[in-house]
């Protein structure tokens, strides 16, 4: 078995790197970068209109990090006594660790999960930002419109495609026998697979896939792929370990 892993640095030369101590060959690929948001500079004002009881969500740890990075620099302290929530466990343990406080993550490791917390039930008149990237999913933030809350975003960092040679990867590929991928967003999945050139679908699609939740999991069935693991995380924890079984760990189309 040859992973293909397609996290941008540093996750994707960690969960490698952990791969290594297992004995599994990884080869390391990442589809984007990730760089500073350009709403970070008025990142201060919107924490300065949370009140006690207002909400705080991050999507992602590298929203997290650009965040804590900044407000850092700025001297600019999180603020107390929100509820702090965040879609993943990895994401909540950064933001706890950045922000000081208890951080709330849902068992379900995605929006749907998260939007089922009882904290979000009745947001009706409380105030809610979101660290988030550039673009993604809408579904927070149309969700809570709808059940009354005053919410807004902050891109705290921005992903920034890689210009690659799909045609070159795919051999490469190959050559070095790959057959499992491990891919963390649906984005980063619409890519890979817009990436390579039509004669190379059929071969991607016949890998093993990773990926951290139902929905990616529905969207790579959908375009093609036969066997399919849903993690349940997008931690390298969770990658790891199912990577380190025989394919039984985790939801899996085999």
């Amino acid at each position: 078995m040859t992973v293909l892993i397609t996290r941008p640095a540093p996750q994707g030369d960690a969960l490698a790197k952990a791969l290594a101590h297992q004995g599994i060959q990884s080869l390391v690929q990442p589809l984007l970068t990730i760089a500073p948001g350009a709403g970070l500079p008025g990142l201060g004002d919107q924490l300065r209109t949370l009140q006690d009881g207002d909400c705080l969500i991050a999507v992602s740890s590298h929203a997290v990090k650009m965040a804590h990075t900044y407000l850092t620099e700025q001297g600019i302290s999180w603020p107390q006594n929100l509820h702090y929530l965040a879609v993943g466990q990895q994401t909540a343990d950064t933001l706890a660790k950045a922000c000081g406080q208890a951080v709330i993550a849902p068992p379900q490791e995605d929006s749907e999960g998260l939007l089922a917390l009882p904290e979000l039930a009745q947001p009706a008149g409380r105030r809610v930002l979101i660290l988030r990237g550039n673009g993604g999913r809408e579904l927070i933030f149309d969700t809570l419109v709808e059940r009354q809350a005053s919410v807004s975003y902050c891109e705290t960092y921005a992903r920034h495609w890689l210009a690659l040679d799909g045609n070159r990867l795919f051999h490469q590929w190959q050559q070095q026998d790959v057959d499992t991928l491990v891919v963390t967003s649906g984005q980063q999945l619409d890519y890979l697979y817009q990436l390579m050139p039509a004669q190379a679908r059929a071969w991607l699609c016949q890998c093993r896939l990773l990926v951290p939740s139902e929905r990616i999991a529905t969207e790579a069935r959908d375009i093609g792929f036969r066997s399919v693991t849903m993690v349940g995380s997008a931690s390298n924890d969770a990658l790891l370990t199912t990577l380190s079984t025989t394919g039984t760990t985790g939801k899996t189309d085999d």
